[in-house]
């Protein structure tokens, strides 16, 4: 594991990188509103991802300062624009060759995946996404723009007991023209809280990561 420090715009962000041994792709987590790279859950799930030989970055989106206003926390353009340059800190620093890039977006985060997502379908900087997930999610927020232009395969999971989430979802769902799939995992309401549903989730994740990276 390297801890490493992201410049975005006039901050650095903090963020923890591991590369597994000839591995071939590596994923980006976005977290969701009041999280961090500490995340539990996501933290979890990077290591089942880890443990399928699947390279991992877990960053924060904000800095301390930033993230005590809530109205940032829910500024998707601007975690969009911080994704993005994770994005290309990382292709220019830790560039292997023929190495896959993916994302996973939880809460908020998950409409920062999409939107980076689409963003670099179109760039010329060379980079594109190659598969993204989204756990409990909020595919709406990204719009309906990106979420026509996302050509990544995606996979969006949600908690079959995370009533309204759910809807959003499918409406995302029905907007997109990527491979896609939606999974309820059973019994799980927002944060997967429920025993062995963040398991499910998780694997299902390095699946998709597994056949796309």
């Amino acid at each position: 594991m390297s801890a490493i420090h992201i410049p975005a715009d006039n901050v650095e962000l903090d963020g923890e990188l591991v590369l597994p041994p000839s591995t071939k792709g590596v994923v980006l987590f976005a977290h969701g509103s009041g999280s961090s790279r500490f995340s539990p859950r996501n933290t979890y799930v990077a290591g089942v991802l880890q443990q399928r030989g699947i390279g991992t970055l877990l960053f924060d989106l904000l800095t301390r300062e930033e993230d005590q206003d809530y109205e940032t926390r829910f500024d998707i353009a601007l975690l969009t624009h911080r994704l993005l340059a994770a994005t290309a800190w990382l292709q220019a620093n830790q560039m292997r060759q023929n190495m896959h890039f993916g994302y996973f977006g939880a809460s908020t985060g998950a409409a920062a995946a999409l939107q980076a997502a689409a963003s670099l379908a179109t760039s010329k900087a060379g980079t594109k996404i190659s598969a993204v997930v989204s756990r409990g999610g909020r595919p709406d927020l990204a719009g309906e723009v990106a979420l026509s232009g996302v050509t990544a395969p995606t996979l969006l999971i949600v908690g079959a007991a995370d009533w309204g989430v759910i809807d959003l979802n499918e409406k995302a769902y029905e907007l997109m023209g990527c491979e896609k799939k939606l999974i309820l995992v059973p019994g799980a309401t927002h944060l997967f809280e429920e025993p062995g549903t963040l398991q499910l989730a998780a694997g299902h994740a390095a699946d998709w990561f597994a056949q796309y990276l």
